[in-house]
């Protein structure tokens, strides 16, 4: 399900129309985020540490309201939901898009998730997921350490979903660390929502829930 956000109203209504004629209107940051607690509970409960933190990720996402907003028409939407849309990484090298539905309930996002990973993992090309608008789309980079990242993108594509991307863990002084990019669309957030989300990713990370 989804609303209307009424522009007239909306404090950012100016941001919105200036923002939004950018030719490249998409803002990025990196940070490493602590993934010590997060990635031990994964281990000893037999989990994947992939679904764990893209779970975390999502939970965090779905707070924090803007990370709900899409762009349609020259409107801005706000989401009941938002999904996930990851790349999944196969034997021969290449990957394939995959569509996940949230559930706060992680045993059940676990469980179905794997199944939609299986799939895309046994399947050839890039297996576009039909998953609409109200999706972040995601990225794991395991090889690579990042400090910055860009992405591909076709500027005559209107698109204002969310890009994440994690990298390679790494240890620091008994703790493992993780890069996260997180790309936005400046018309519908700023700097002050990407830091509400990392802060909530963060407190999920190291959770002892």
């Amino acid at each position: 399900m989804k609303q209307q956000l009424d522009l007239n109203t909306w404090a950012r209504k100016d941001h919105f129309h200036f923002f939004g004629r950018f030719e490249e209107p998409f803002f990025g940051v990196c940070e490493d985020i602590d993934c010590t607690v997060a990635y031990e509970q994964a281990k000893s409960a037999g989990s994947s540490f992939f679904l764990k933190y893209l779970h975390h990720s999502l939970a965090a996402a779905n707070e924090v309201t803007p990370f709900r907003y899409r762009i349609s028409d020259g409107e801005v939407w706000i989401y009941d939901q938002v999904h996930a849309s990851p790349t999944i990484n196969r034997p021969d090298g290449t990957f394939g898009f995959a569509y996940m539905d949230y559930y706060e309930d992680f045993a059940t996002f676990e469980a179905k998730s794997k199944v939609e990973t299986e799939r895309v993992r046994n399947s050839t090309g890039l297996v576009p997921a039909v998953s609409g608008e109200n999706v972040i789309h995601y990225s794991s980079l395991p090889w690579i350490s990042f400090t910055a990242v860009s992405h591909a993108r076709s500027f005559s594509f209107k698109d204002s979903c969310p890009k994440i991307a994690f990298g390679k863990m790494r240890e620091d002084r008994g703790r493992k660390l993780m890069p996260v990019s997180v790309h936005v669309h400046h018309a519908l957030m700023d700097g002050f929502h990407v830091g509400q989300f990392l802060e909530n990713f963060r407190q999920r990370m190291n959770s002892s829930k």
